[in-house]
C-alpha cells in the first residue's frame, strides 16, 4: 500500500512560478512511475507530466511543455511538478499518481494510488 499526499498549491498570479510536492510513504516508491494530473471544474482530469522510477525518461502534456518540470527523489519519497510561466487555464487540481508502467501514465491507465489533490489557482 502506499499514500500520496501533495502538497504547495495554492493562489498565484499569472507568469508567477509554484512546486508542487507529493510525499509518498511505503518503501515501494523508488519502483513506480509517477505522474501529476490535474482537473479543473467542469473538466475531466488530464495528464500533465510522468517520470520513470529512475528519472531517465519524462514526459509531458503539450500544454505544459517548457514550463513545467517534474522530477523525483527517491531517497525522500518524493516527486515534485516545477511550474513556471502559469496561465490562468492552469487552474485546477492537481493529482499525484503512481503506477508501475510509465508508458500507460499518459493515458491514464494502469494507476495504482492516487493522491487527494492540492488546489491551485491562477489569476489573471
Amino acid at each position: 500500500q502506499m499514500q500520496l499526499v501533495e502538497s504547495g498549491g495554492g493562489l498565484v498570479q499569472a507568469g508567477d512560478s509554484l512546486r508542487l510536492s507529493c510525499a509518498a510513504s511505503g518503501r515501494t516508491f523508488s519502483t513506480y512511475a509517477m505522474g501529476w494530473f490535474r482537473q479543473a471544474p467542469g473538466k475531466e482530469r488530464e495528464f500533465v507530466a510522468s517520470i520513470t522510477w529512475s528519472s531517465r525518461n519524462t514526459g509531458y502534456a503539450d500544454s505544459v511543455k517548457g514550463r513545467f518540470t517534474i522530477s523525483r527523489d527517491n531517497a525522500r519519497n518524493t516527486v515534485y511538478l516545477q511550474m513556471s510561466s502559469l496561465k490562468p487555464e492552469d487552474t485546477a487540481v492537481y493529482y499525484c499518481a503512481a503506477g508501475m508502467m510509465f508508458a500507460n501514465m499518459m493515458r491514464q491507465r494502469g494507476i495504482d494510488y492516487w493522491g487527494q489533490g492540492t488546489q491551485v489557482t491562477v489569476s489573471s
